[in-house]
């Protein structure tokens, strides 16, 4: 027969309420008593019934997470770290893909509100009024975007942008590419944002050749308007679409570094198994997960918050960026090596 709450606080000889209050609200009780209560139930084999408790304590205990496209290399770190930090603070998530649609991801947002404590909802499409609307039915945290009035946690891809067009300069590359997101995407805006801003600094050229679905198909679809627009160079909106681009351009004949150089965004595993391997900007999306989990334990129950947590990017310098037409060249016609000084670049 299975033990029960009342055999756990038998053989830990406190009361039923605090074998109670050590699972369900453990900051309530002694940190001492609660490791003896823990300890006699894990001797005994109790598992509390969630269902009960959330019956009694009015939290499930589940968070809901929702990514734009669960295939795309960027969102499995996250999930994977969102997760694993959540069950340390007995936790359980729910993993939900929207396929970069704004109305599937309203749908799963409704679907999951009356099963979950919150949602992480990670890159979203929707509006920013329709995800007000939904904080109303479910607490909300939203990665990858800020939206007024709601927790959210940010990657700071403006600086990571700034960085790419600032190293391909320093290369001497003077036309650029961007290779646009998608549209609507907050990221994009972003990036691009901050890309232009770079380029025009330095004196160099930007030429936009987007939006795009931010995809490995979408890079290398945009092979001919990349070739056709001039550039030295190219910043991708993602890793995705730089890989895409690379193995399109190979096939078309061009040799990346030697003849265009590639930097994508994000530091995927992808990054690194491609030939050349890809300089790209690294985004924090481990510590995105985790500290979305913490937002939302910590502001669930205040709907109206301006918490926002912006995390870091680093640019990593690999293979596939190189020198361009305009590059200084130093005593005996040697190149000059690139510019560092930059706290935030780092090398592979």
């Amino acid at each position: 027969m299975p033990a029960t709450i009342r055999d756990v606080a038998r053989a830990s000889g406190v009361h039923v309420s605090t074998v109670s209050r050590a699972f369900s609200a453990p900051h309530l009780v002694n940190a001492e008593t609660r490791a003896h209560v823990l300890a006699a139930a894990e001797e005994l084999g109790y598992r509390p019934n969630r269902a009960a408790r959330a019956l009694i304590t009015g939290r499930t205990h589940n968070i809901g997470l929702i990514v734009a496209d669960i295939a795309n290399p960027f969102f499995p770190p996250l999930i994977k770290a969102a997760e694993s930090h959540a069950r340390g603070r007995d936790y359980h998530v729910f993993v939900a893909d929207t396929n970069e649609d704004a109305g599937v991801e309203e749908e799963l947002v409704l679907a999951l509100a009356k099963q979950v404590d919150g949602v992480l909802l990670c890159s979203p499409r929707m509006s920013n009024t329709q995800i007000e609307q939904l904080s109303r039915e479910v607490p909300l945290v939203v990665v990858n975007r800020p939206v007024p009035g709601l927790p959210a946690v940010v990657m700071d891809v403006a600086q990571g942008a700034r960085l790419a067009v600032e190293h391909l300069v320093s290369l001497g590359h003077r036309s650029i590419a961007l290779l646009g997101g998608p549209r609507g995407s907050w990221t994009n805006r972003e990036i691009r944002r901050s890309a232009t801003l770079a380029a025009r600094t330095a004196g160099a050229e930007l030429v936009v050749v987007g939006p795009n679905p931010p995809t490995e198909e979408s890079g290398s679809a945009a092979a001919d308007a990349v070739l056709r627009a001039g550039v030295s160079a190219v910043l991708a909106y993602n890793d995705l679409m730089a890989v895409g681009l690379i193995d399109a351009l190979d096939h078309r004949g061009v040799k990346v570094p030697d003849q265009i150089s590639v930097v994508g965004i994000d530091d995927t595993a992808l990054s690194r198994r491609t030939r050349p391997m890809l300089t790209t900007v690294a985004t924090p999306t481990a510590a995105a997960g985790r500290a979305a989990v913490d937002m939302l334990l910590q502001h669930g129950d205040d709907r109206r918050t301006t918490a926002l947590v912006t995390l870091q990017t680093e640019l990593v310098i690999r293979d596939s960026s190189g020198p361009g037409p305009h590059r200084t060249a130093g005593p005996g016609g040697r190149h000059q090596p690139p510019v560092d000084g930059v706290a935030s670049e780092s090398r592979e």
